[in-house]
């Protein structure tokens, strides 16, 4: 090991020399002067070709690049090898480390790279984005289903600017975040790390975290942001059955309309540095292996110049698992010229690509297209300029007061009041309130926050919670808890005077099954595991007011909740200052605000229920049962009370090139400030196609004092109205349309105008 590291300092100094000497005449590529492109071809006229496939992989960091006790640098010589002549990126480095220890780890890493390498070009060190950075001592904010609750895109935004810097600063540049995926069916296990059904919704979010994380793309090559990945292109929310690695089957029209406008927004409007691939299929044709998707539509029609990934192992899946390719070979080829940039951790597919050039020249051009892209990438994030961060500013501005406030900001506006009967919420202190804090997903954390915020108006006890699982991390089992569990629940609630019961689903009831084999994370059922409405029975027979906390990572048909609980505060999942944000709203400090970015279905035979589906699929329903979702999309109470006027319309008639404008007037009616959600959907009347119900199309979160009236307005233009035709071109339709202006898909008021 001391030689290793004595090599490492040795071969530094005399690299630095070197590079002291050079002159930026000599090497265009180092001259920060000249244009990106040309400073790319530079770089790459002067690369090997292994040189340049290495310029194409991506590996994990796993445990494998650590620090010593007195801070150098350790590493395998399976990891110095893989360094030999480069590497496009590295995945994790430092993820498991302090925010300070991983920050001089990458430096260190990255100077390794940058003083062994012949072209000194510096590496992508890579991260994932689910709830904040996925790293150990950064912020962790809530997940992207429940930033959706919020509705509020500054605010979103401002939670990805965060997620940006606090990578940053530990020495990371990109994230394979954000995820673009529409998901509609709740038996996919990674629901919550999407943005919700619909297709309007999921792009404004989508363009809110790009452009956040990227700090307005200036962000990038000042050195205080990192690159956004949109993710799994395309339609990988679609999986068959809600399980992953499925097929995904949607119309050339549904995927026109419907999937491809959040990846556009944020490739597009945002400017994301990349884009990754999805695991599955269009139309039978593997993702990683479609060049009219990753060539045609990604770069001909939206003229993106980023660089697309890999999903984990997926070239070589072609081969292994989709079967669309004979060989490992063969798989490294069809992605390649499909569109394929960066293999993302495979040992059996680019790293061929030089012995395939022996046999097939023409296949570097292709390497060094994507070589070109992987290098514009690192130029716009500065990387040859500035490849280190400060240590000193990750101490002082790393998971910062103001980034913990943000984080509760948003929670307070994510949560979302599906019911409350006879306003049982906010809780009245009457004496001395006695509140039982229950139910298996109630935490310590929840006790402190609700004992901080309550003050001496509540005398609060908790119930220690008890486990839906056995927590394996690859294959969950469910596991029913002993009836002295449930019994010790119903003695604490007998001794109370409301009960606050935490149920819903955790990390193991829903989660990304990653592996091909021995692993799962989809449900073929969306009921909340047992005995917790078994629970929440036996608590409501006490005849105490009984509010239900739900926290989940996907929608659940919760009917036993719906019917029993008096009120009910829907989470998701929330950051690290979840509790305190529940507690404050149970008490009423702050009015709830959040709407749902989903459809409530009561039951699964109920899927697909997305508001937004075929009006004609609306016409059925079913025997013996309701049919009606439980809470519609868009849905969400509030501690006052609003009212809508009926819209007005600027003109009866919209003209191409032309836009009009619907107001309404809108009233908080009772005696709190809050927030809310006004929303506008659109629907046509009759088009040379099948048409949507409605479709949301602009929605403005408001804050209203007691008593205010605000004039809300929308502008309407053509665009908004356009559709793919029967001749498969989009645009919009003469003909009548009808907008509806309200708090809710269901709740709402409506006006007509024709488009000519």
């Amino acid at each position: 090991m001391g030689t290793k590291q004595n090599y490492i300092r040795w071969t530094a100094g005399a690299v630095l020399v070197w590079l002291a000497a050079a002159s930026p005449a000599q090497e265009p590529y180092r001259n920060s002067e000249l244009p990106i492109e040309e400073r790319v071809e530079d770089l790459l006229n002067r690369m090997t070709l292994q040189e340049k496939v290495d310029q194409l992989r991506i590996f994990h960091a796993s445990n494998k690049i650590n620090l010593t006790d007195d801070h150098a640098l350790r590493f395998s010589n399976e990891i110095r090898e893989r360094l030999e002549a480069g590497v496009a990126g590295i995945k994790n480095p430092g993820a498991d480390y302090s925010a300070v220890a991983s920050a001089e780890l990458n430096n260190r890493l990255q100077r390794y790279i940058i003083e062994n390498t012949r072209l000194h070009i510096p590496a992508l060190f890579v991260i994932e984005a689910y709830h904040g950075v996925n790293a150990r001592d950064c912020t962790v904010f809530s997940r992207p289903i429940s930033l959706a609750s919020t509705w509020n895109t500054e605010l979103v935004k401002a939670v990805w600017d965060t997620v940006g810097r606090e990578a940053r600063l530990r020495g990371l540049h990109m994230c394979h975040s954000p995820e673009a995926d529409i998901v509609r069916d709740p038996r996919f296990g990674r629901m919550s790390e999407a943005y919700g059904e619909d297709t309007f919704l999921t792009s404004e979010m989508v363009l809110a975290a790009v452009t956040g994380v990227q700090g307005d793309y200036a962000g990038l090559s000042a050195g205080t942001h990192i690159g956004a990945v949109v993710k799994h292109f395309a339609g990988y929310g679609q999986v068959q059955g809600g399980r992953n690695f499925a097929s995904i089957e949607i119309s050339p029209r549904v995927l026109i309309d419907e999937i491809y406008p959040p990846y556009k927004a944020g490739i597009v409007r945002g400017r994301a540095l990349g884009v990754m691939a999805s695991h599955g299929d269009l139309n039978g044709v593997a993702s990683h292996a479609n060049e009219e998707l990753l060539t045609g539509v990604l770069r001909d029609e939206w003229g993106f110049n980023g660089y697309v990934v890999s999903d984990a192992n997926d070239i070589n899946r072609l081969h292994i698992f989709m079967k669309v390719a004979e060989t490992p070979e063969a798989a490294a080829v069809m992605a390649l010229k499909a569109g394929m940039d960066i293999d993302l951790y495979s040992e059996d597919a680019y790293i061929h690509l030089p012995e395939l050039v022996k046999e097939q020249p023409e296949l570097e051009a292709y390497i060094d297209r994507a070589a070109r892209r992987v290098l514009r990438t690192k130029f716009v994030l500065g990387l040859f300029e500035n490849p280190y961060v400060d240590v000193s500013r990750v101490r002082t501005e790393n998971r910062s007061a103001a980034s913990l406030e943000l984080a509760l900001q948003a929670d307070r506006e994510s949560i979302i009041l599906l019911k409350n009967e006879n306003q049982t919420l906010p809780l009245q202190a009457k004496g001395q309130t006695r509140v039982a804090l229950l139910g298996p997903l109630v935490t310590d954390g929840a006790l402190q926050a609700f004992e901080q915020v309550a003050g001496d108006r509540f005398q609060v006890s908790a119930a220690e919670g008890f486990e839906l699982t056995d927590r394996n991390r690859t294959a969950p089992k469910l596991v029913t808890p002993d009836e002295a569990v449930l019994e010790a629940q119903l003695e604490l609630a007998r001794d109370a005077d409301v009960a606050v019961l935490y149920l819903g689903g955790d990390k193991y009831t829903s989660k990304e099954a990653y592996f091909l084999e021995g692993n799962h994370g989809d449900r073929d059922s969306i009921d909340p595991v047992a005995p917790q409405d078994e629970l929440l029975r036996r608590v409501k027979a006490l005849g105490k007011p009984v509010i239900v906390v739900l926290k989940h990572r996907r929608t659940l048909s919760i009917n036993e909740i719906a019917k029993q609980a008096d009120a009910i505060l829907d989470c998701w999942e929330l950051s690290e200052m979840g509790d305190r944000a529940v507690a404050q709203i149970l008490m009423g400090e702050v009015s709830p605000s959040g709407k749902l970015p989903v459809t409530v279905p009561a039951s699964i035979g109920q899927l697909p229920i997305h508001y937004s589906q075929k009006a004609i699929n609306f016409r059925k329903g079913y025997l013996f049962t309701q049919n009606e979702p439980l809470y519609c999309f868009g849905h969400g109470l509030s501690y006052t009370t609003f009212e809508y006027r009926e819209p007005v319309l600027s003109a009866a008639e919209l003209s191409a090139g032309g836009s009009l404008t619907v107001s309404v007037d809108v009233t908080n009616t009772g005696k709190r400030a809050a927030k809310e959600v006004v929303q506008l959907y659109l629907k046509d009347v009759i088009g040379s196609v099948t048409r949507p119900d409605k479709e949301l199309k602009g929605f403005q979160k408001l804050e209203f004092a007691p008593g205010e009236t605000k004039t809300v307005s929308f502008e309407i233009t053509p665009e908004m109205l356009a559709f793919t035709g029967r001749d498969m071109l989009t645009d919009a339709e003469p003909g009548e349309f009808v907008v509806f202006v309200g708090a809710s898909s269901k709740d709402h008021q409506s006006a007509g105008f024709r488009f000519e």
